[in-house]
């Protein structure tokens, strides 16, 4: 269950920033921050949730990979952020690093 939350958590961790994103606009500005806050909320408590049994460094690494990799790919596709190779290496690189963390216990 553990492992739900984290993946939960992570997921949530990619909405705050949309939430900011959409609060730049004047239409959309409080709906934006409450979604963040929204967002942030339930993304740390989520965090703590897998915490209970899953190591710190480990939890926080996937955490924030999903969280990266995930707003990098919103950003691309729904506000149409620059890509190049570099930094989709960049990303698989994170992915990289977070797989890596998971499979040396």
């Amino acid at each position: 269950m553990s492992w739900t939350f984290l993946i939960l958590a992570g997921l949530f961790e990619i909405g705050w920033p949309i939430g900011l994103k959409m609060a730049q606009e004047d239409s959309t500005r409080w709906l934006g921050v409450a979604i963040a806050v929204l967002f942030m909320g339930m993304s740390g408590w989520l965090l703590w949730m897998a915490q209970k049994h899953i190591p710190i460094g480990t939890a926080y690494a996937v955490w924030t990979g999903i969280g990266a990799a995930g707003t990098f790919f919103v950003g691309v596709w729904v506000y149409g952020d620059p890509t190049s190779l570099a930094r989709y290496l960049g990303v698989a690189l994170i992915v990289a690093g977070v797989v890596t963390l998971k499979l040396a216990h």
